[in-house]
């Protein structure tokens, strides 16, 4: 066990941690954030840390790096909603009108050329919080990741784009991602593609998401690299990345 925990010191994010029957512990090695389906192997392995190691348990783990974590006998519940109400009182939207959608379903955006200017810092200060926020709310990803494209001399027409975002998480800083307990661990996936959406370079975007039983464990809408010639090829093109 000595020379498992001696690991630590390695560039490493996960750690697999095994015991004497077989058993292992997770751990999150940067900041020592380790679990287990066995209770009874987190206080072992909780002994172990604390006599090797100069350090003090938190107890169970409800707060980190900007992600709440409710945990219940149905399930674990992810939210940032602290880090939400946050990112709109930031940005002065706090008592601005919530919206129902992230993005208007017909919007077309484009370089605008012709509009007037922003705060560039500013504009890329909102998609960089907003895109933190990506990490538990799957529901703005395809928004925000259209809007990161108008970084450079970004427009007032970008910005009240953006701006609809956050009046939309104003209302629903409380969504998040939950992970009930269940025995079912079939992987399913899903994806499309919008066939040449952006109306610069002409290219296609990838959107795709997994479900492991019943808890969306990953998700993504990304621009494809290549520009898609037919609606098969883009829709190949995204199914290849899921």
């Amino acid at each position: 066990m000595k020379e498992e925990l001696q690991q630590f010191e390695k560039n490493q994010v996960w750690s697999l941690v095994p015991y004497p029957n077989g058993k292992k512990v997770t751990v999150y090695v940067d900041d020592i954030i380790f679990g287990s389906t066995n209770e009874d192997l987190c206080v072992d392995f909780a002994k172990l840390m604390t006599n090797e190691f100069d350090m003090s348990m938190m107890g169970e783990l409800n707060f980190f790096l900007g992600l709440q974590i409710k945990q219940t006998a149905e399930g674990i519940f992810i939210h940032q909603e602290k880090y939400a109400k946050e990112l709109v009182k930031k940005f002065g939207l706090d008592c601005a009108k919530p919206m129902g959608t992230p993005m208007h379903p017909n919007i077309k955006l484009d370089k605008d050329e012709h509009g007037r200017d922003v705060d560039e810092t500013r504009y890329r200060g909102m998609i960089g919080s907003l895109m933190y926020l990506t990490s538990s709310r799957p529901d703005i990803i395809q928004s925000v990741g259209v809007f990161s494209r108008f970084q450079s001399k970004p427009k007032e027409s970008h910005l009240l784009a953006v701006k609809r975002i956050i009046r939309y998480v104003l209302d629903t800083t409380d969504y998040g991602l939950w992970f009930p307990k269940t025995d079912s661990f079939q992987l399913v996936g899903f994806c499309d593609s919008d066939f040449v959406g952006d109306r610069i370079d002409r290219s296609s975007t990838s959107g795709m998401c997994c479900f492991l039983g019943k808890s969306f464990i990953v998700w993504s809408s990304k621009k494809q690299a290549t520009v898609a010639l037919s609606t098969a090829e883009a829709d190949y093109i995204a199914a290849s990345s899921c």
